[in-house]
């Protein structure tokens, strides 16, 4: 069974709704197969990422940067799972390269600092992006929602059966 490893910071109202969202998507009804793990970055471990077959990135935008917790869990974990460089400067291969993942940011004036922080780490990992990054300022709607179910259901359906 793939296992699809949800890493969200949700510390607002906002993050959460759409996290909720999202790993409702991931547990559809009609995706089998497919074991979804949810865990606050700040408890995530290289462990558990080396087990997993695909992610779901969650964070805030702060202050033009991923959230610190997501920070902390790339910092800690990033040569354990494959992140050393090559000669050339490029990603080695590593124990998580290739795997698929997706991204959704919340913040209330500016994402495309975080949006971009996140992209620099997963393309050193040699992750692959496997949806669209759901970007979201301000109030969340209920068509984001509807787009951060279909995210985790996207993610989970890449690794199903």
């Amino acid at each position: 069974m793939a296992t699809l490893l949800v890493l969200q910071h949700t510390p607002s109202a906002s993050l959460s709704a759409l996290g909720d969202a999202v790993l409702a998507g991931a547990h559809d009804d009609a995706i089998t197969g497919v074991e979804v793990v949810a865990r606050s970055p700040l408890e995530a471990s290289a462990e558990d990422l080396l087990a997993a077959d695909g992610y779901l990135l969650g964070t805030a935008a702060h202050f033009g940067y991923m959230s610190g917790a997501l920070k902390h869990l790339f910092d800690s974990t990033f040569l354990a799972i494959g992140g050393s460089l090559d000669a050339a400067g490029g990603a080695a291969p590593g124990s998580t390269k290739g795997k698929p993942y997706g991204l959704w940011v919340h913040g209330r004036y500016d994402t495309a600092g975080a949006i971009r922080s996140v992209g620099s780490i997963v393309a050193a990992l040699g992750w692959a992006q496997a949806a669209p990054v759901l970007d979201v300022l301000g109030d969340v709607t209920g068509e984001q929602l509807e787009a951060a179910y279909e995210l985790g259901a996207t993610l989970a359906a890449l690794l199903s059966d």
